[in-house]
């Protein structure tokens, strides 16, 4: 089966094909630099760290470029606010989102570029936007002309004049049409500002990526992504001024994330329903964060409240319990069970492949990963030594990095599970010197932590209940 991506521009799953044989030219618009991030944007972020990684694992070689917005009006209000330089409050805040990827075990992007140091080819693009006829000067500034791209609204399904019939957008009597938006903007008083032909000025929002797409990536991509929320306006003006540049499809597939919502509401710092990325760090794993997006689904709305952190740890418990080593004293599987094992562990793995082909299906990906888990746990059970668990832990361990789960750092129930193997060892060597009772002490104070005690012919073996 060929990989299937869904293609928010055509509205339907499409077979993934690059514009290069196995290269893949990825842009995915990162944060605008004006106060800490929060897990709304770290889910964006681990969204496309997991579609990288599955790409790679594919055999793609992935270019992967996130920009900082780090010139912006949110910026320069938050500096102005706080008595602050805005080009030091923006890199403070880089520096703690770069912190926060590495925290979250999220691959580095092959560039970061920002707007601040790609004022050239900005400037470049918007001014041959001008000699093209898609944008004019108007009084230091320079805006889009929309209605000269006949194909406008195209990503968002929005057509021209039905924006126009409800645009309750300002009037401003410099622009052609109330709907165009802006590529320069004319310097304010105690502004950051650049020297231009229209005068000094900083860039729009839209233009920016554009810029910084084509720049390090050229004029056609194969991947560009980010939020839901950024479908209209920013994509769809990206696609507009990206196009009417260069004459050529922009981007062929267009990938947007669904949005973490807390209270039936998105995660914003406009509505004030924040929970930081450092505040959750602190209190959860990064396996966590990233095993509530894998059990969503990337294009889905992510529900964050205690529950559903709770089914996160758990379930990442359970993928953490295949690879306990053996009980102590296994005597090993016969023969036909090594068989059902390694079977197991080869279908795991087709069964992996199958649902990420399928847009990156992650929880149907997961769901061949927790097979693979009961048929790990019932060897061991049944007495598998760790050699013929090997193979079945090696896949697991490495299909869950695949994910960009860690699994290596030890919780507090890993370190409970490997004192339960220890007591284990130890009521093993008093069953042998047959002091019965306090064998049984053993195994009924065990029960009484909440841990099954079953002895067999083969040795004993343990569960909690």
């Amino acid at each position: 089966m060929s990989l299937q991506v869904y293609n928010t521009l055509s509205r339907r799953k499409e077979t993934f094909q690059t514009i290069e044989p196995n290269k893949v030219r990825m842009y995915v618009c990162g944060p605008t630099v004006y106060d800490k991030a929060h897990v709304g944007h770290a889910m964006s972020a681990l969204v496309f760290d997991i579609i990288r990684r599955y790409l790679q694992y594919r055999g793609f070689a992935v270019r992967h470029v996130m920009n900082y917005t780090d010139v912006d009006d949110k910026i320069i209000l938050r500096a102005n606010k706080l008595g602050c330089d805005p080009f030091e409050l923006a890199q403070t805040y880089i520096q703690q989102y770069d912190g926060h990827l590495k925290e979250l075990n999220i691959l580095p992007a092959s560039l970061n570029p920002r707007a601040t140091s790609e004022m050239e080819q900005i400037i470049k693009l918007v001014s041959d936007l001008i000699d093209k006829g898609y944008a004019y000067e108007a009084g230091g500034d320079v805006y889009f002309r929309v209605g000269k791209k006949a194909d406008y609204g195209k990503l968002s399904g929005r057509k021209l004049e039905d924006m126009r019939a409800g645009s309750r957008i300002e009037i401003d009597e410099r622009k052609e049409n109330p709907l165009d938006f802006a590529l320069w903007k004319a310097a304010k008083p105690d502004e950051p500002a650049w020297e231009s032909p229209w005068g000094k000025g900083r860039p729009g929002w839209h233009i920016e990526c554009s810029a910084m797409s084509s720049a390090h990536l050229g004029e056609q991509i194969d991947i560009h992504g980010g939020g839901n929320d950024l479908i209209f306006p920013h994509h769809e003006n990206e696609i507009a001024q990206s196009e009417a540049h260069s004459g050529k499809p922009f981007a062929r597939f267009w990938i947007h994330n669904g949005m973490l919502q807390l209270s039936g509401e998105k995660m914003s710092k406009s509505v004030g329903n924040l929970i930081t990325i450092e505040e959750f760090l602190s209190k959860h794993s990064s396996d966590a964060l990233r095993m509530m997006v894998l059990n969503s689904g990337y294009r889905n709305p992510l529900t964050f409240n205690e529950e559903v952190i709770g089914q996160a740890e758990r379930a990442l418990e359970r993928l953490q319990s295949a690879l306990k080593p053996a009980l102590p004293q296994a005597v090993g599987l016969e023969e036909k069970k090594v068989k059902a094992l390694n079977e197991q562990t080869d279908s795991a793995r087709r069964g992996f492949e199958v649902s990420m082909d399928d847009d990156f299906n992650s929880a149907g990906a997961l769901g061949h990963l927790f097979e693979l888990v009961r048929a790990v746990n019932q060897a061991r059970a049944d007495g598998a030594q760790d050699a013929q668990l090997a193979d079945a832990q090696a896949t697991l361990r490495e299909l869950c990095g695949v994910l960009g789960l860690i699994l290596a750092k030890q919780s507090s129930a890993q370190f409970a599970d490997e004192f339960v193997n220890l007591l284990l060892e130890v009521r093993a060597e008093v069953r042998q010197a047959k002091l019965w009772a306090l064998s049984d002490k053993i195994r009924d104070s065990l029960a009484e932590l909440g841990v099954q005690v079953e002895d067999s012919k083969t040795g004993s073996s343990w569960f909690w209940k």
